[in-house]
């Protein structure tokens, strides 16, 4: 594994049985950022699967409120605080992300975790709201947040500097807005949400659900000039023909590399 990776722990819609929801971590050395945590414990079976300590983790990142974003989080959070407990982890922990989310993911912690978890709040584990543009640090690497402008629930992406310079941006689950051209053009890597191919598109009609598709995702990398298309937050009705599918679908418009992941994969960054 190189020294910066990112860790694809899964990689479908809301909806999806037969792989995970989407969430990820890059890896920085031994440290690890997670953005986002699925629907349920299961980001815990992901973790280990993918030899990612808790005790590794010292920033999250939470785009938006979603089930399949949210509660995952809430999971991760329960077992660093029981880590802290058990003095198995050293450290603070940092969620980021905008405040109403923030505040969202606190009252359902409050709500729903033991005591001896929640008194670590504001102690060691601190949820830090970002506003749209503002920078912040996680894994030894420095971004800046953007909203994403979403039709549905708020959302944060965020635009981060690798180790080697290279930019990674990550544009949520919705639909790229154009007001946040500058920070997504000529990125490096771009991660770009497809729920499915344009010819499924009367299948699993993704434009009445706020997302887009495989051939969208690879207009919108050629207009923006960037190197790399990671495409995520698909159905999952396709998964064999999946990869080859939605990345020859992209590749109509755009020439530049595409990864359509599997859950699990790790994609070298350097």
């Amino acid at each position: 594994m190189s020294t910066c990776s990112l860790i694809m722990l899964g990689t479908g819609n809301a909806a999806v049985t037969r792989c995970y929801n989407t969430c990820f971590a890059l890896r920085n050395g031994t440290q690890f950022f997670l953005t986002d945590g699925g629907g349920g414990n299961g980001i815990l079976a992901r973790l280990e699967q993918a030899q990612i300590p808790l005790a590794g983790i010292h920033e999250i990142f939470l785009t938006h409120t979603h089930t399949d974003h949210i509660f995952g989080v809430v999971w991760v959070v329960r077992m660093i605080a029981q880590g802290m407990n058990a003095g198995k982890y050293a450290g603070e922990l940092r969620v980021y992300g905008h405040a109403e989310g923030l505040r969202t993911l606190e009252m359902i912690c409050r709500g729903t975790l033991p005591g001896k978890v929640t008194a670590h709040f504001g102690k060691d584990i601190h949820f830090v709201s970002l506003q749209d543009g503002e920078p912040f640090s996680a894994a030894g690497m420095q971004g800046v947040a953007f909203d994403i402008g979403s039709t549905k629930a708020r959302q944060f992406g965020y635009r981060l500097l690798l180790p080697d310079g290279q930019s990674f941006v990550c544009l949520g689950d919705e639909p790229y807005n154009e007001k946040n051209e500058s920070l997504a053009r000529q990125a490096d890597w771009l991660l770009c949400e497809a729920f499915c191919l344009m010819a499924d598109a009367a299948r699993f009609k993704p434009y009445e659900k706020h997302h887009s598709t495989a051939a969208d995702a690879g207009r919108l990398a050629a207009g923006l000039g960037v190197k790399h298309l990671l495409l995520y937050h698909t159905e999952d009705a396709t998964l064999v023909t999946r990869r080859s599918a939605y990345a020859a679908e992209a590749a109509e418009c755009y020439s530049g590399p595409v990864f359509v992941p599997d859950d699990g994969e790790i994609i070298d960054l350097t």
